[in-house]
């Protein structure tokens, strides 16, 4: 443990953890032996986990839940069952079965990760986070994620979990975002000698169902004795956070354009940027403001009708309002370039994001 044989180089605690005696990390360790969640892509006890099902589930829990990632999870690995399968996928069609999951640049770096894999390392993960951090669209977090995990590096994979307990550990007041880097370097010392891959799950366990964010369950914690914000009475202060700036609200018309043997007409989103190589009706670009001639953006020329209805929809940085128009055409009309018609029935094959999902609804 590199951290702890030179006591010059590890950061300073606060002063009011000082003066409690420091977390073991074979406390937290043996509550894990009793108290472990049974996840899907967890390996059991004294099993080694599977690297492609640590790298599968840590890209879909990635700002989602546990409980909603859990049937795509499942979906992916029957459809997918190894990196390989995953990397001779069609992007198209991974996107598709992503749909409904949000944040889709993670599809799209799932699925060029998994070629990557293929093509640089023979289908095997590299088991060093060096090596990870350089595969498209690996960040520091899942890097360390896999390296514990599934090769019991040392590695300390600092998720909103860690965060949590680590700030309240040592009553950190350094407001997140800004303190990032203070709790990783804190996180570190808390390391143990051994079982890395099950500190770094027993972490994210103690985070999610005892140091939860309110109402932490602190009687039950195996460091309440250890834990600043606990001996100063104040663990949900903890931690803090800037105040949060407000998110604006883009504009927006959807177009409807339905077919009288029910198709509907779709296009595919660019590859790049937000919801990249999605499909969905075609509609205005998303502005501050909504089009001043909402019909000059119509994608072909036909009877328009305005429709009682609007659609909201809220993304990471904006708010979104799509105002619904609708028209119906004949069988016979040809597809305007870009884009194409889809029956109903092959609705499911399409990779449409939430806020398409709700547009459809109107369709009738």
């Amino acid at each position: 443990m590199a951290d702890a044989a030179n006591p010059a180089r590890l950061p300073s605690a606060p002063s009011a953890a000082s003066r409690l005696p420091p977390p073991s990390p074979a406390a937290l360790l043996a509550w894990y032996d009793r108290h472990r969640r049974r996840l899907p892509w967890r390996a059991a006890p004294g099993e080694r986990a599977d690297p492609y099902h640590v790298f599968l589930s840590e890209i879909m829990l990635q700002q989602t839940t546990v409980v909603t990632v859990g049937p795509y999870y499942a979906d992916f690995l029957a459809r997918w069952p190894d990196v390989g399968a995953l990397a001779g996928a069609r992007l198209e069609e991974v996107l598709s079965r992503w749909a409904g999951l949000g944040y889709y640049a993670r599809a799209r770096n799932l699925h060029a990760c998994a070629r990557a894999v293929v093509e640089r390392h023979g289908g095997r993960f590299p088991q060093e986070e060096a090596a990870l951090l350089a595969l498209p669209g690996v960040g520091p977090y899942t890097a360390a994620a896999i390296a514990a995990i599934a090769f019991d590096r040392r590695a300390a994979p600092v998720d909103g979990n860690w965060e949590r307990v680590v700030a309240r550990l040592f009553a950190l007041e350094e407001t997140l975002p800004k303190a990032k880097a203070r709790l990783k370097a804190l996180a570190l010392t808390l390391l143990p000698q051994a079982r890395f891959g099950d500190f770094a799950q027993a972490m994210m366990d103690l985070g999610a169902t005892i140091c939860t964010p309110r109402k932490p369950a602190c009687a039950l914690c195996p460091w309440r004795k250890n834990c600043a914000a606990h001996a100063g009475g104040t663990p949900e202060r903890y931690p803090l956070k800037a105040a949060k700036a407000a998110r604006p609200t883009r504009q927006g018309i959807a177009f409807l354009v339905v077919r009288a043997d029910g198709a509907v007409l779709v296009r595919s989103r660019p590859a790049k940027g937000l919801l990249g190589g999605m499909s969905e009706v075609p509609s205005t670009p998303w502005e501050t403001q909504a089009p001043a001639d909402p019909l000059a953006h119509a994608p072909l020329a036909a009877q328009w009708t305005a429709l009682n209805a609007r659609v909201s929809h809220v993304f990471s940085h904006f708010a979104l309002d799509l105002a619904l128009w609708r028209a119906r055409v004949p069988a016979a009309t040809p597809a305007p370039a870009g884009h194409r018609w889809v029956p109903r029935a092959g609705f499911e094959a399409e990779a449409f994001p939430s806020v398409m999902v709700k547009v459809l609804q109107y369709i009738d």
